[in-house]
């Protein structure tokens, strides 16, 4: 009687990489288990799905996360402010717990003893996956092969991979060689490696997969709004064709329609990976750009001074969390759990206009604002009264008198 194969379930997008990997693991006589996550990028997912059983799958999940990659990951980010060093919005870095998460669900779904997953060794996603999966699923095990020293030694280059493929009759029509690497999700699309490592290579305009350029854009503004609750949005209206949109995933959608329409949301930078490594990235995310200036703005006029200094203070630590891999963790638990209360009176409107990549914030509006226009204006008293501020001048001048006194004693004591 034949011995019952291990079974694995791989994260498999259909490009050359994953599909001799799934080749590959077929031939180490594990039962292998395809699994295709929809976050939004624009795949043929039946296609994808035929190759893998023509590839020697045993069976393929196609699993659509694009409603739960909006509400349970991009909008947490939202509320959070997350950016990573300054602009990245972590298109990315958001969508791989999700996409480990579900794997787990299909290995426990289908007895499955290992993962695994075609994240190279030097890269951030390696991490992403692998620390998702143990703080899912401490004993499930993982087969990474790009660390795996027989994979390694088999395949030293891109070539040995196309050699093994057209040995195999795996179909390479989708896996031509491109200039550089790209990964799509519905939060955005990034370019990296290949020609894009010289960071003073300047790309040219058809990069872009998602927005229009600047000089394509067309010249004519979009005016809209978005409504806001607790810091989600809630509803997108066009105020050019009335357009409305009240459902999260047709609102973000909706949303990176207009801002690629308007070439919104493109940057160009060089970032540090945890591994310790910088890589240059080019990333296009037209909504969530949208989403994150209007976002912003309204927590000027609907969250306290002091609440916002401290939510400030745990946006970066959020995003480095985010970026490293550790969404499903008690720091990050912690830290929802704080971004959460922050945004209990984030509620209100704000009236936006795109043009040419730029986001402008016409205007806003809160039930929650602490803005009091009687007592900011300078012609109305409005119950301030002006002369209580020469105490409290006062009183904050005492620090800084104290420190020019022993400035001035320091000098006189030694360089007199």
């Amino acid at each position: 009687m034949e011995n019952k194969k291990t079974k694995i379930v791989l994260a498999y997008s259909g490009g050359l990489d994953t599909s001799v990997i799934l080749k590959w693991l077929i031939n180490k006589n594990y039962e292998v288990i395809a699994y295709v996550a929809d976050v939004g990028q624009p795949d043929d997912f039946k296609a994808i799905e035929e190759k893998a059983l023509k590839t020697g799958a045993s069976k393929v999940y196609v699993e659509d996360l694009k409603k739960e990659f909006v509400d349970e990951y991009i909008f947490p980010a939202l509320k959070a402010n997350a950016i990573y060093e300054g602009k990245y919005l972590l298109g990315t870095s958001l969508a791989r717990p999700l996409i480990a998460k579900k794997q787990i669900e299909i290995a426990h779904k289908e007895n499955a003893e290992y993962v695994s997953h075609g994240s190279t060794g030097k890269g951030n996603d390696q991490v992403r996956f692998e620390l998702s999966y143990y703080a899912l699923d401490p004993d499930i095990k993982v087969f990474a092969p790009w660390k795996d020293g027989e994979f390694l030694s088999q395949f030293k280059g891109r070539t040995d991979m196309l050699n093994y493929a057209e040995k195999y009759n795996i179909d390479i029509e989708q896996s031509k060689e491109k200039p550089y690497s790209e990964d799509a999700n519905l939060l955005h699309i990034s370019h990296e490696a290949g020609i894009l490592e010289d960071p003073l290579f300047k790309p040219k305009d058809d990069i872009l997969k998602y927005c229009n350029s600047l000089k394509s854009a067309p010249d004519k503004e979009t005016e809209i709004e978005i409504h806001f609750k607790d810091g989600i949005p809630i509803k997108v209206i066009n105020k050019e064709d009335k357009t409305v949109k009240t459902e999260s995933l047709e609102l973000f959608t909706y949303l990176n329609e207009l801002g690629s329409i308007n070439g919104v949301g493109v940057i160009d930078m060089v970032e540090n990976r945890f591994v310790g490594i910088k890589s240059r990235g080019i990333y296009e995310s037209p909504g969530a750009t949208i989403l994150w200036d209007a976002h912003h703005d309204l927590e000027g006029i609907a969250m306290d001074r002091e609440v916002m200094k401290l939510r400030d203070m745990l946006s970066p630590q959020f995003s480095e969390i985010v970026y490293n891999g550790f969404w499903f963790s008690p720091e990050m638990d912690f830290l929802m759990g704080s971004i959460n209360k922050s945004q209990e009176m984030i509620d209100g409107i704000v009236h936006l206009l795109l043009y040419k990549g730029n986001v402008k914030i016409l205007g806003r509006e809160s039930p929650s604002s602490l803005y009091d226009k009687d007592l900011s204006s300078m012609d109305i008293e409005g119950g301030f009264n002006q002369k209580d501020s020469e105490g409290f001048i006062n009183i904050n001048a005492i620090r800084l008198k104290a420190h020019k006194a022993i400035l001035d004693k320091h000098k006189k004591k030694y360089f007199d």
